[in-house]
């Protein structure tokens, strides 16, 4: 594609300035250095390359070098042509870094209205597609942690993001950093990039954890996307869980088993509360319990993990059956224990009292 014309008026005084050092010697006065640097600056916002200006300054010099300096001028002259470009692309470079931190807080002010959905739906769409972004469809949000917390000009985004535009160039992705964390916004039906962005983010962040949205319709499913992420980290801390990817579809039986917060407090004081009368506080049992479930309910296994022998579990075991009234070997009584410790890590009992 031909760059665009450049209009002569930005040679403005320039071939005077050349002619006037030539015949009297002066040097480049400040108001003629403040009108180059002007020039610059339009000509950067009327969006021309700089290396085609100054090729256009250069040919200048040569059609407008004065035919009678002497050659003791030639030094005055080229000392003038240089402070004069220079002042030139001075401005023009004011110009483009002004329009680049615009545009950076036009790009963050869309994604905190994009996130947490304070801006009209319908004016969020238009904006949106300046970005890349049509949501009228459905998309699926990403989000990464790591040890560090990341902006957008650190290496680690860098890194992420250069892999993911090396493989998905084409692809209507956004990726962008909030509170610290990698964010990856991708159309819901190309999960093959969420998967990806989720590789890349755990092993640049030296594996930290990545928790992906279910997709959702409409610049409102963004928001709910993100969150469902984000819900699904706080999930995991909670629970311990050791997956280094989250999908929050895999996971909707935790808010289910919370939806009525009273009812499974209830659950907790009644079945694991008679814990807290044990030595050492309800903590260690509760523990013993939760690795037992996550064992398969397998004794050997269970041992293994806290350390124990076979003999010590059992007796653990035994204590939580005397205290509670309920055999965790029991089927009859396993599925109401299990729920009661799940609603435990979700409430974070007995660090809270519930």
């Amino acid at each position: 594609m031909p760059e665009p014309e450049i209009p002569d008026s930005f040679l403005e005084g320039y071939a005077r300035i050349l002619r006037d050092v030539a015949l009297t010697g002066r040097r480049v006065t400040r108001e003629e250095l403040d009108t180059r640097r002007a020039l610059g600056r339009l000509a950067a916002e009327a969006g021309h390359q700089l290396r085609a200006l100054v090729r256009m300054h250069l040919a200048e010099s040569r059609t407008a070098w004065p035919a009678t300096a002497a050659s003791a001028s030639a030094d005055s002259v080229l000392f003038a042509m240089e402070q004069a470009v220079d002042a030139f692309a001075e401005g023009f470079e004011r110009a483009q870094r002004l329009t680049v931190r615009r545009e950076e807080a036009a790009r963050r002010e869309f994604i905190d209205d994009l996130l947490y959905g304070r801006s009209d739906l319908g004016r969020l769409a238009e904006r949106a597609t300046r970005f890349g972004l049509r949501l009228s469809r459905a998309h699926a949000v990403a989000v990464a942690t790591g040890p560090d917390a990341y902006t957008e000009t650190d290496a680690v985004p860098r890194h992420v993001e250069s892999a993911l535009l090396a493989r998905f160039g084409g692809r209507k992705i956004l990726l962008t950093t909030k509170d610290g964390r990698l964010i990856c916004i991708a159309p819901g039906n190309q999960p093959d990039v969420l998967r990806y962005f989720a590789k890349q983010a755990h092993a640049a962040t030296d594996g930290g954890r990545v928790a992906v949205g279910r997709a959702h319709r409409g610049p409102g499913g963004v928001v709910q996307s993100y969150d469902e992420a984000l819900a699904a980290l706080d999930l995991a801390d909670r629970m311990d869980l050791d997956d280094p990817v989250l999908y929050s579809a895999d996971l909707l039986v935790y808010p289910v088993l919370t939806r009525d917060r009273q009812a499974m407090a209830d659950l907790v004081r009644s079945e694991l509360g008679p814990l807290q009368q044990a030595r050492g506080g309800a903590e260690p049992l509760l523990k013993t319990l939760s690795v037992y479930f996550e064992a398969g309910c397998v004794a050997a296994e269970t041992a293994r993990r806290l350390a124990l022998s076979v003999r010590a579990l059992t007796y653990r075991l035994e204590r939580i059956h005397q205290l509670t009234g309920s055999d965790p070997s029991d089927p009859m009584h396993r599925y109401t224990l299990q729920t009661a410790v799940i609603g435990a890590r979700l409430l974070d009992w007995p660090a809270n009292e519930v």
